[in-house]
Parts: C-alpha cells; sequence; structure tokens
C-alpha cells in the first residue's frame, strides 16, 4: 500500500475482520453469537453479511433481550437512519473492533440505509461441527461506483469474495486498466475467491492472477479431491494463474503457471476449539506469504498452518 504496504484496509464489510490479511470483500462487521452451555460469547469469522454499517447501542438494554434477533434493540436490528462517512460514525463494537486490531477503514462503503446482519452459531465441543441460524438483511453490496473512490496506488493486493459478480468483474477492470499504466512494481496483485456453486459467479475465476476455489465448489463440479478439482478447473483461470484448492483434513492443493502441482498436509490443533472463519484465514495467510514473496509451496504450508492453529483457539487473537 505505497507507504502504508503494512497497513490493512478494509473497503467492504463481508467476512472474518480478525484474518491477517483481507483487502477487499472478506473483512468485516458481522456479527455472530456463538452458543456453549453457559458460555455465549461475541466472535468474529466465517461468512459474512453484503455491506458495512454501524450504531451506537442504547445505554441501556437488558442482555438477555439484546440476545435474541427478535428484539427491535438487537443489533441485527439496529437501522441506520442517515447517510454514514468513515468521519462520522459512531463508535460500537464493530469499529473499535477493526481499530483496536489495526484495520483501516477509511475506505469503506459505509451504507445510509439497511440493517446489520446477525448470526447465531451452535458448534459442537465434541466435533466442531457447526449450525448457523443467519438473520440476512437488505444491506446493499458494495458498487462498482463506490471501488471508483479507491486510490489504487495505495495498494499491493486487492482481494474479492465471489458476490455480486457483475459489480465486481468492473471493479477488476478497473484494476487491469490501472496496471496497465504501471511498471511491474507498483502493479496491484488481484486474487479471487469463489466459495458458492452459482453459475453468475464463475467468470470471476477467469480474472484473478491468484484463485481460491472452495470444496464445496469443487464436488459441486463431481471433483472429489483438490487435486482433481485443480486439473479440472484449470481451464477457467486465465493463463498464468495460480489455483487453490484447501480441502479441510486433507490440507489444501495449489497449481501454479507452469502447471506444476503442490501440496500440503494439513496441521490439525490436538484440540478441535473453533473453525469459524478458517477458510478465510487460510486465504489471508496464503496471500500474506504470497504478497511478502514466498514460493508456492512455502505459502501453502503456512496458509494450512495458520488454519489449523485458528482451529485450535476460540477467535482470531492468538494465531500470530
Amino acid at each position: 500500500m505505497a507507504a502504508g504496504w503494512q497497513r490493512l484496509q478494509l473497503l467492504h464489510g463481508a467476512g472474518a475482520a480478525g484474518s491477517p490479511l483481507r483487502l477487499h470483500g472478506l473483512a468485516g462487521p458481522r456479527a455472530r453469537r456463538r452458543l456453549r452451555p453457559g458460555r455465549p460469547a461475541a466472535l468474529r469469522g466465517g461468512r459474512a453479511p453484503r455491506g458495512a454499517a454501524a450504531r451506537r447501542p442504547p445505554a441501556r438494554l437488558h442482555r438477555h433481550r439484546q440476545r435474541q434477533p427478535g428484539h427491535p434493540h438487537h443489533p441485527a436490528r439496529r437501522r441506520v437512519r442517515a447517510p454514514l462517512t468513515p468521519l462520522s460514525v459512531p463508535p460500537s463494537f464493530i469499529v473499535a473492533d477493526f481499530r483496536r486490531r489495526g484495520v483501516d477503514v477509511s475506505h469503506v462503503a459505509w451504507q445510509p440505509r439497511g440493517d446489520v446482519p446477525c448470526a447465531c452459531c451452535v458448534v459442537s465441543a465434541a466435533s466442531g461441527s457447526r449450525t448457523i441460524v443467519l438473520y440476512d438483511t437488505n444491506l446493499p453490496d458494495v458498487t462498482a461506483r463506490d471501488f471508483e473512490r479507491v486510490d489504487l496506488s495505495q495498494y499491493k493486493w486487492i482481494h474479492w469474495e465471489a458476490r455480486n459478480a457483475g459489480e465486481q468483474a468492473a471493479m477488476v477492470r478497473r484494476v487491469e486498466r490501472h496496471n496497465q499504466s504501471r511498471p511491474a512494481g507498483e502493479r496491484v496483485r488481484i486474487s479471487v475467491e469463489v466459495e458458492k456453486p452459482r453459475e453468475e459467479l464463475l467468470p470471476l475465476m477467469a480474472l484473478g492472477h491468484v484463485v481460491f476455489i472452495s470444496k464445496d465448489l469443487a464436488r459441486h463440479f463431481g471433483y472429489r479431491s483438490a487435486a482433481e478439482a485443480l486439473r479440472g478447473l484449470r481451464h477457467r483461470v486465465q493463463p498464468g494463474a495460480t489455483l487453490i484448492c484447501a480441502w479441510a483434513e486433507a490440507g489444501a492443493d495449489a497449481m501454479g503457471p507452469d502447471g506444476e502441482l503442490v501440496h500440503s498436509d494439513a496441521f490439525p490443533p490436538e484440540t478441535l476449539v473453533d473453525t469459524l472463519g478458517a477458510g478465510d484465514t487460510f486465504n489471508a495467510a496464503v496471500i500474506f506469504a504470497l504478497a511478502e514473496g514466498k514460493s508456492l509451496q512455502d505459502a501453502l504450508t503456512f496458509g494450512c498452518r495458520i488454519a489449523g492453529k485458528k482451529c485450535g483457539i476460540e477467535g482470531f487473537d492468538g494465531i500470530v
């Protein structure tokens, strides 16, 4: 990010706020509540909403009522009533969480309307499996017009999680035009994650220099392993791109520009504690390592190590 490349800039709320490196569409405010006997807690991580909005909560709320999504003062039902900018947004647990961890929100597309989404996660202490009940809302996606306000010269790498594909394709084309006028050392690298098996999202695979695909997407196409998926889907990415697929306990595979397949085993923790946001953590760690000039093999292994460590702790504090 020019003089501030070590700094994280959040462009749009969507995903795990505690991930080490989330530049666009993968870091944001979803209020999740993780339910265990006697241990309710507000956590960050996992899949996220379509935007970012925040408002100061009422001074007095009964805790038991605040935890009920149907209550009018629940965070998921707080409506933003006036246009917001990064300078005028009141303090909130969302914004405070970002600031405490050094996340720059100056480029967030604050929405003038809509509710903050919320999810309730029931996590099995025995297996780590989870059941998510999502209170989704009418918060709009970030648009290409929002993205026009971003100074691309401040960025080294921008990542998109596939959502509103038409708008995101326009954003990527803007970055491509920017790169054409810049020397190699000042160009912005583009990465894309396609997680959901929706036909309208698949063209985004052809736009990234680094493309992450999910196990769910691979299985949707009938592939039974990460390596098989990479071989079968390589034709969907642009020449010279890197394709990566994580496969949970089986580790992860990647195929570089030369077509060579590399693999990393998984690094499961001794005790499985919390898997929310593990996939985003893997993506972020791989991006971080590649941006630092590491080899594809080293980046893949680093991603698996950090994701495994995340699964052994609650939330994201203490990963690195």
